[in-house]
């Protein structure tokens, strides 16, 4: 089982930028399907977007437009590119690796990046 270890959260000001990262413990190349996800305080944890093997993308209205996701197989790393950023967006955001068929997470959660933005 592939580990998984988020970084590049921060304090940021609204409108602000940052890159999370999320470096695997063993090559991606075969992963099909992962993920970024977010937990804000009181609220459950949710899907922000997540990327195929094919390079394929999806977004939850929330973010769409102002996060991107991308994948680097050669460094076994899975990107979060966040612009614009909103004081909503604020949370605890964790990486993972998603099943093909039911599209729900696989493997347990890893100690996640915390964001927070500051209006």
């Amino acid at each position: 089982q592939v580990q998984l270890v988020e970084s590049g959260g921060g304090l940021v000001q609204a409108g602000g930028s940052l890159r999370l990262s999320c470096a695997a413990s063993r090559s991606i190349f075969s992963i099909n399907v992962m993920g970024w996800y977010r937990q804000a305080p009181g609220k459950e944890r949710e899907l922000v977007a997540r990327i195929s093997g094919g390079g394929s993308t999806y977004y939850a209205d929330s973010v769409k437009g102002r996060f991107t996701i991308s994948r680097d197989n050669a460094k076994n790393t899975l990107y979060l590119q966040m612009n614009s950023l909103k004081p909503e967006d604020t949370a605890m955001y964790y990486c993972a690796t998603i099943h093909l068929l039911t599209m729900r997470p696989l493997g347990s959660w890893g100690q996640g990046t915390q964001v927070t933005v500051s209006s």
